[in-house]
């Protein structure tokens, strides 16, 4: 299996376990403006990612003025974090929002499915990195050894890699 394989089975494996992401976009002053969502899909074979939003949002304001976004996920047990950029679409298909639809979103759309503001998106990923912070107790022995020693230490208490899409 080829090292980019590899990486990219280590984004689905941590996207798995982390259902909910910080998508920041550029609003139209140029600021970042980031809010939680819940991914809905996450297909890196296919190159999607998909999400259900409100479309009366300053999240779905900013994507149509500016399709770039950011993906921040971070696991709190491991302390693992990976970002994704990509370019966002806003999307009518309704037979995708039946394919992603649950009965939990029915809580944020007075409709529920049929809601005039059932917003998709999908993310196109350009690029991700992670960072895998290993084991929480051998780092924690790390740190305190370089705090005593003086030694630099941060280069071994996890992974770190980088993939194109």
């Amino acid at each position: 299996m080829s090292d980019t394989q590899t990486h990219i089975d280590t984004i689905g494996e941590l996207v798995k376990d982390i259902k909910f992401t910080m998508m920041t976009t550029v609003t139209a002053d140029g600021h970042l403006h980031a809010c939680p969502m819940t991914t809905s899909e996450f297909d890196l074979a296919k190159k999607e990612i998909w999400f259900i939003a409100d479309a009366s949002t300053q999240t779905v304001a900013d994507i149509k003025a500016n399709p770039q976004v950011n993906l921040s996920y971070t696991a709190q047990n491991n302390k693992d974090y990976l970002s994704i950029n990509g370019k966002a679409e806003l999307v009518a298909n309704p037979a995708k929002l039946d394919e992603l639809w649950s009965p939990t979103y029915s809580a944020f759309f007075a409709n529920g499915k049929d809601d005039a503001n059932v917003q998709l998106i999908k993310v196109v990923p350009n690029g991700a990195e992670y960072w895998l912070s290993g084991n929480s107790v051998v780092n924690m022995f790390k740190l305190t050894a370089s705090a005593i020693t003086g030694g630099k230490v941060a280069d071994s208490l996890g992974e770190n890699a980088s993939v194109r899409f």
